[in-house]
């Protein structure tokens, strides 16, 4: 078994001071005192440990009191080890407390074995000396620990105190161990406690984070004056929880009680979740109660307040509070520049990023996340390559996002070189690093490597790994081998609505019905919730498989229709040559509400060219920006001069090949071309073919 270092130490200075040593009278004691509390205050612990570690007699209980606590402010593990070596080697029976500052010097210097091994070398402790050591495990991430001595404590007969069940507390909350938790509950009752805010605190937090949060409320309640700590607690768990909603609705109680201000912490949670869902007119009311209490210029409230901003489509706003800062930090400047990248515009999040007077990894990963998210992989990989030219360490969020670079551009070889440095940098049980290479190795189409890598994760692997490997199949038009590791999947974890999603696409992609009833068949037997993504991926899969009726039974069976299971229905019929339903379900889409989008003007001039409505192919093209304010894309004018070429619209062709505002496509101008030869059009025919050239050259 090891020494401990202060054992060491406490053994040198023992048979140093077997010799004869001079006894120095109080008047020298005094000066080393004094000469010693001048260098502590001085912020010298160093040399004020090396002037009492040469002085061989016993200082005064509150010098060594004062020096645990600076050795503990300071993380001055070395001092630390030397104060408690003098303590004991010319304090024979020194005092329990001064021990158990000792143990909370360690436990802050990171260092439990030297908090353990003096702990147990004590031949009498108390209730202060259990909750040093309880407290140092938990904080320290050592929840079974902590719980363990916790027993321990009760079996040798010390009463727990509200430090006690704090720190236990704690640790069941970090271990999520609920039966534990509800059993700490009891003797907190039993002791009488129940009035003390903080272990309601503790109470609420720990049934939060083992996922009850009906009984964390309940506890909540149950608190008679919940301080700003409380709240802060309550707030941030229905965020972790995924319950945004309540966490803003908590915040807004909070104001109920005007003793209470709220932590500049429990802003930033308020924001976030107003962030989650897009809840403007919410941030904006936290916003004016910022600006109240003069918040403003708090970097973590104003970050938050970008972000939420950005969130929400108001990025101008975003970026007025980030000018007002008078002080920005590394974390105000990475909002703004993720706001802007993650909005599109990385164009501008560039400029910012560059101006940045500092940055960190995050700063990196937050204008990368904007080029992969919006497809820019050129940008991205030429990002990457500075950033690795730059800074010395990335870290698993930069590995996830270059491997999303590698695979937007199907470069293997990149990906490959990408999981080497993983491999050899410990970040292979990083489940996210695992998922991202996993799908890498998917979208780049090497389905044997995906498939190895995902059978070497058997261990951590998750959900997503496996919605991943099913996503790899389906991608790839690979139905029936999608259902085998689908049933492969059951014997390990549940499906979610994306598994199902994923399968249906896949039978879709490779017209594979017969599997795709399958799938829809399980979902009915297994009670699974068909919500609006199954429902939709439901309508594609019968619709690419030419079962347009079934399509339309499922949409039928959906009460809230969105945008995007209405468009998917439109191209399905245009898919099955059935034009005409889609005009009546574009008026049913309408009566609902609803707002179409570009995809839907789409669907409509498909069908328009199927039937042979120029004139309401025209109409239709003309109200996109006039009436529903979308401006026509690429695909919208390609619609158009087919509906023009291949009815013999020619004059209509001619003026409106003439008048766009975006240049055609070497498609599109050999289609009109054609038209211009079956119509017998040579003026124009001069003109696309002028047009036509200027590509060649």
């Amino acid at each position: 078994m090891g020494v401990s270092a202060a054992s060491v130490l406490n053994q040198l200075l023992h048979r140093q001071n077997l010799k004869a040593q001079p006894h120095p009278n109080a008047t020298n004691i005094k000066t080393v005192t004094k000469t010693i509390l001048t260098y502590l205050e001085a912020g010298r612990i160093g040399k004020a440990a090396s002037v009492l570690f040469a002085f061989p007699q016993p200082f005064s209980y509150s010098l060594y009191a004062h020096f645990f606590r600076l050795c503990s402010t300071h993380r001055a593990i070395v001092e630390a080890r030397k104060l408690e070596s003098h303590l004991l080697t010319f304090t024979p029976n020194p005092p329990i407390f001064l021990l158990n500052r000792a143990i909370e010097t360690y436990a802050k210097c990171n260092c439990l074995r030297d908090a353990r091994d003096l702990f147990d070398e004590m031949p009498h402790r108390d209730g202060g000396s259990w909750n040093a050591l309880i407290t140092a495990y938990s904080q320290l991430g050592f929840p079974g620990e902590a719980v363990s001595l916790f027993l321990r404590m009760n079996r040798s007969g010390v009463f727990p105190n509200e430090v006690t069940f704090a720190g236990v507390l704690a640790s069941c909350a970090s271990a999520s161990e609920l039966l534990l938790s509800k059993q700490v509950h009891g003797l907190v009752t039993k002791f009488g406690f129940c009035g003390n805010v903080i272990l309601g605190s503790s109470l609420v937090d720990v049934y939060a984070k083992c996922g009850v949060m009906v009984d964390a409320r309940m506890m909540f309640h149950e608190i008679p004056r919940p301080n700003a700590v409380t709240w802060n607690v309550i707030v941030r768990r229905y965020l972790d929880a995924g319950d945004a909603r309540e966490a803003v609705f908590m915040f807004s109680r909070m104001f109920s009680n005007s003793a209470i201000r709220p932590l500049s912490c429990t802003f930033s949670n308020a924001l976030v979740a107003c962030s989650s869902m897009c809840a403007l007119e919410e941030g904006m009311q936290i916003h004016g109660v910022v600006v109240k209490l003069g918040l403003q210029a708090n970097n973590v409230v104003s970050s938050s307040l970008v972000n939420m901003y950005a969130k929400c489509g108001k990025l101008e706003d975003g970026s007025r509070v980030f000018y007002e800062l008078g002080l920005k930090d590394v974390v105000s400047w990475t909002c703004i520049v993720s706001g802007y990248a993650m909005s599109g515009k990385t164009w501008e999040a560039r400029k910012l990023f560059d101006e940045m007077p500092q940055r960190n990894v995050i700063s990196w990963n937050a204008m990368l996340a904007g080029y992969t998210r919006f497809f820019e992989w050129s940008e991205a990989l030429n990002f990457v390559y500075l950033m690795l030219d730059t800074i010395n360490e990335v870290d698993h969020v930069t590995l996830g996002l270059m491997l999303s670079v590698s695979a937007g551009l199907s470069d293997h070889e990149m990906g490959k070189q990408v999981h080497g440095y993983i491999y050899r940098h410990g970040f292979q049980s990083n489940l996210m690093v695992s998922n991202a290479l996993l799908d890498m190795y998917g979208k780049c189409g090497n389905l044997n490597s995906a498939r190895v890598w995902f059978n070497q994760m058997s261990n951590w692997r998750d959900r997503v790994s496996w919605n991943a490997l099913l996503a790899s199949y389906g991608h790839h038009q690979l139905s029936e081998q999608a259902l085998t590791i689908f049933s492969e999947m059951q014997w390990e974890t549940k499906p979610t609505k994306y598994t199902f999603g994923t399968l249906l696409v896949a039978c879709a992609n490779s017209f594979a019905l017969y599997q795709g009833k399958q799938i829809h068949g399980f979902i009915i037997r297994h009670g699974f919730h068909i919500d609006i993504i199954i429902r939709t991926a439901l309508i594609y899969m019968y619709s690419k498989c030419r079962c347009l009726e079934y399509a339309i039974e499922v949409l039928k069976g959906e009460v809230s229709r969105d945008v995007i299971i209405w468009n998917t229905i439109i191209l399905g019929c245009c898919h099955n040559h059935r034009s005409r339903e889609v005009f009546e379900l574009f008026g049913i889409m309408e009566a609902e509400g609803i707002k179409p989008d570009h995809v839907t003007f789409e669907g409509i001039l498909l069908a328009c060219i199927e039937e042979g409505l120029v004139d309401s192919g025209i109409e239709c093209f003309k109200s996109m920006n006039n009436e529903y304010g979308i401006p026509p894309r690429l695909e919208h004018y390609d619609c158009m001069i087919e509906l023009y070429s291949r009815h013999g619209y020619m004059d209509e062709l001619e003026n409106f090949m003439k008048t766009m505002t975006i240049e055609p496509t070497i498609p599109m101008l050999k289609r009109a071309l054609d038209a211009c030869q079956k119509y017998r059009c040579p003026r124009l025919g001069e003109y696309i073919s002028e047009k036509i050239n200027e590509f060649k050259h």
